[in-house]
């Protein structure tokens, strides 16, 4: 067998073509504030590009650059200014930023109607609920995939391995919603080779180069692997590609997998944030 490869490059222009048709819709331009403390030279890639594909669209764009020295207070006063800003609908605090700088207490500073990424309590406690709010990016980009597939999730059984905050924990509750079996694995899992291998639909999110094995993978498997690892062969993702491809169903390459989805889902959270802020005017 060898897997289809899932295009999330291709999946990613199709909801960006989506959204911009909302946007076309809207009575109000959508705006998106990013925020970028420090010269992380990753972190400022991420933003243009985040900030290019908001222009596409016809979102409007409102970026903010801060020293990396820049007092937490000062940041804070930031957000709140954006937050009570009515040509503002999403706020994106860039992550990591530095050290004396908490960033869950910013983050929690960031009106959850404005949580474009999904990363606030109040979001994050409607998804467990499974209740109508904004949706972490990667793992809404993850769902997006596998419904370009058609991937049957009623009764699946998911195994995501990784539970972090930014993706595992989130896909867990989307994968419940949709009435998934869903195991999370993680560094203390027994026998991680054995609990993969009963997965009908695979998710890699770890950060370990080729951690998951063609061993681990069953017969005809779905497997997304939304691992981003630099090493000297070039990026790689968290699932060993060319071995699994020989056996999954379907499979998504790093780079142009998952990744591109990330985009796309933030300026489809901006779009429903503009329209959650306009419902709660009227």
């Amino acid at each position: 067998m060898t897997a289809k490869i899932i295009d999330g490059k291709a999946v990613a222009a199709q909801v960006r073509e989506r959204v911009k048709a909302e946007v076309a819709e809207l009575d109000v331009k959508p705006g998106l504030a990013t925020i970028l403390v420090g010269d992380d030279p990753a972190s400022h890639v991420y933003v243009r590009n985040k900030r290019n594909a908001s222009a596409e669209v016809g979102i409007e764009s409102f970026h903010h650059e801060l020293d990396a020295s820049v007092p937490e207070q000062e940041l804070a006063e930031l957000i709140r200014q954006l937050g009570a800003d009515a040509r503002v609908s999403g706020i994106l605090l860039q992550l990591p930023v530095p050290g004396h700088i908490d960033s869950d207490a910013m983050i929690e500073l960031i009106d959850p109607r404005k949580d474009v990424d999904g990363l606030t309590t109040t979001n994050a406690g409607l998804l467990v609920q499974g209740r109508e709010g904004l949706v972490s990016c990667t793992p809404a980009g993850v769902m997006e995939l596998l419904d370009s597939e058609n991937v049957e999730l009623r009764g699946a059984e998911a195994v995501i391995v990784g539970r972090s905050q930014l993706v595992g924990r989130p896909l867990a509750s989307l994968l419940l919603a949709r009435d998934a079996t869903v195991t999370m694995c993680h560094s203390r899992t027994r026998d991680l080779a054995e609990v993969c291998s009963r997965a009908d639909v695979l998710v890699a999110a770890v950060g370990r180069a080729k951690l998951v094995t063609a061993e681990m993978v069953r017969a005809g498997a779905v497997v997304i692997d939304v691992g981003i690892n630099r090493t000297d062969d070039g990026l790689v993702g968290d699932v060993d590609f060319e071995a699994v491809a020989e056996k999954a169903a379907a499979i998504t390459p790093v780079p142009g997998g998952v990744g591109p989805m990330t985009i796309a889902m933030l300026l489809s959270n901006t779009v429903k944030a503009a329209r959650l802020q306009r419902a709660a005017l009227v």
